[in-house]
């Protein structure tokens, strides 16, 4: 099923559910805060189990493409990008564990300050269904073979409905070589 399917049924059902809770009794705020941290805890153990494995496979492999420019940033040109499977596979776990820090930090916000625990029940369930469904962790923890949609560098999608994809091809990584800015080696 397509995930943004998914995600819009799972909203919807969970929207249902929660309108079954009483959010005025304690013990229901308790009982969603404890699965609420214990889901952000199941998160979090997924992507450092996957963490483990991409240290442990140590593939040395040499991954080299074009990011696209980055218009909001001021890029003009795309970026040239020499790595490893081993530092691309990290470098994106990082940023999904990065992801659940800022969403933990959001929800406390909202929970804490503004009082809102409906929220809490829906983001229980979204990142842990993230995370099953994330590139890296079907590539690492479930042993799916990184082709089609799991061929590295994964495609990034676009918020304005533009081509975002990263180049791959022969020809556009021969022009980025020679065309003298060298590339950026990322450790």
């Amino acid at each position: 099923m397509n995930p943004a399917i998914s995600n819009l049924v799972l909203m919807l059902g969970m929207t249902q559910v929660s309108r079954k809770f009483d959010w005025e009794n304690p013990n229901t705020i308790f009982y969603v805060r404890v699965l609420y941290v214990s889901c952000t805890l199941a998160v979090l153990l997924i992507y450092l189990a996957a963490r483990f494995k991409i240290v442990k496979k140590n593939d040395l492999t040499t991954l080299k493409y074009l990011e696209p420019a980055n218009a909001l940033s001021g890029q003009t040109e795309p970026k040239y990008v020499v790595t490893t499977v081993k530092d691309y596979d990290l470098k994106q776990i990082q940023s999904s564990i990065r992801g659940v820090f800022t969403g933990v930090a959001m929800m406390g916000f909202m929970h804490i300050y503004m009082k809102y625990t409906n929220p809490l029940l829906m983001q229980s369930i979204s990142p842990l269904k993230g995370a099953l469904e994330n590139n890296i962790v079907k590539i690492h923890l479930w042993g799916s073979a990184p082709v089609g949609d799991l061929k590295r560098p994964f495609k990034a999608p676009s918020m304005f409905g533009g081509s975002g994809d990263v180049k791959t091809d022969k020809q556009s990584i021969e022009k980025a070589e020679t065309a003298g800015t060298g590339g950026i080696k990322e450790e």
